[in-house]
């Protein structure tokens, strides 16, 4: 496998892997390779440092172990939602790029039913409301309760907007 630093006609740049250098070129000429961001198909190789291979590594240093953080009894940790929930792992620019263009999908072809989720789409399973393409938010809770009951729904993650 090739890596290639690629960089699209607006500028933005981006990694890929092939097979060989005539699979990028027979990818690029057929203009199958788009840019993650804005989805520009005039990709082409962007300059790359060399990857030098100087022979075998250094044996790594063993690392001691760190010591265990103090436990805090629960009576008396704070309940804050910033202490509570951990920070959203960092999403790769390509994969951040795919869920924007769904996002905006979703959001043109759907009904926002907002914390109603839930209820509308057991509405919409037992007939009571006509279906239709819908989203917005519900509990993990909400979201077991309606797979147990066989009505199928799909979690997404939500991005923010990419001209936002």
């Amino acid at each position: 496998m090739i890596h290639y630093a690629l960089r699209c006609g607006g500028g933005h740049q981006f990694d890929g892997w092939f097979n060989s250098s005539a699979g990028f070129d027979a990818q690029a000429t057929r203009g199958l390779l788009e840019c993650p961001v804005c989805a520009d198909t005039a990709v082409e190789r962007a300059i790359m440092a060399p990857r030098l291979n100087r022979g075998a590594a250094a044996p790594a240093e063993p690392q001691q172990p760190k010591p265990a953080a103090p436990e805090i009894p629960p009576e008396t940790t704070p309940q804050t939602p910033a202490q509570t929930i951990a920070p959203p792992p960092a999403v790769p620019d390509q994969v951040r790029a795919v869920l924007q263009r769904i996002r905006t999908e979703v959001e043109k072809n759907c009904d926002y039913v907002g914390e109603k989720f839930a209820t509308t789409a057991r509405r919409m399973h037992d007939g009571a409301e006509p279906h239709r393409p819908i989203y917005g938010e519900s509990t993990p809770e909400e979201a077991a309760a309606l797979a147990e009951d066989g009505i199928e729904i799909s979690r997404i993650p939500w991005v923010p907007r990419a001209d936002s």
